[in-house]
């Protein structure tokens, strides 16, 4: 009889423990079901031409592919604006010759989260990265690529501010 009982019981517990986990290190709360992100504007002074349009849509396919969460036109229970503060270039270490040996390319961007389930979480914060790339190379013939790095990076830095709770 206490076998039967003590097997009852592990059962018991074990059917009402739950444990949320993800291989991304998001620990996103049930209550929790869409998203929305506002355009990301560019107010840097160098401007480029696409990079509004890729913070806005990578933010959203890194939260609807990685969070399955459901993406709504506005009002989500998370919530990102914001706006790319800086798209620069500047040179770094000095060759033997007094040439710069490297190029940088850094892009900033300010993003405020509202978390509508749990205010605490909020944030207005700025998110940078960079990259060096040789100096003999123009920036036309990295930028691309350079973006693309970049821009994922700072992404995954801002879904990781938002919904995973270290």
């Amino acid at each position: 009889m206490k076998k039967i009982f003590i097997y009852i019981l592990i059962c018991l517990l074990g059917c009402g423990c739950s444990i949320n986990y993800s291989l991304s290190g998001a620990s996103i709360s049930p209550d929790v079901k869409t998203f929305s992100v506002a355009y990301i504007s560019n107010h840097a002074a160098n401007k480029q031409a696409t990079l509004s349009d890729v913070f806005t849509e990578g933010l959203k396919d890194k939260f609807r592919s990685t969070a399955g969460l459901s993406l709504v036109p506005s009002n989500g229970d998370l919530q990102f604006s914001g706006s790319i503060v800086e798209y620069s270039t500047s040179y770094e270490g000095v060759t033997a010759s007094q040439l710069a040996a490297q190029t940088r390319l850094t892009i900033s961007v300010q993003i405020k989260f509202t978390n509508k389930t749990d205010e605490k979480q909020n944030y207005d914060k700025r998110f940078s990265a960079y990259r060096d790339f040789d100096a003999t190379e123009s920036l036309s013939n990295v930028e691309d690529v350079l973006i693309k790095e970049l821009s994922e990076e700072i992404i995954e830095s801002i879904f990781m501010e938002s919904v995973a709770n270290w």
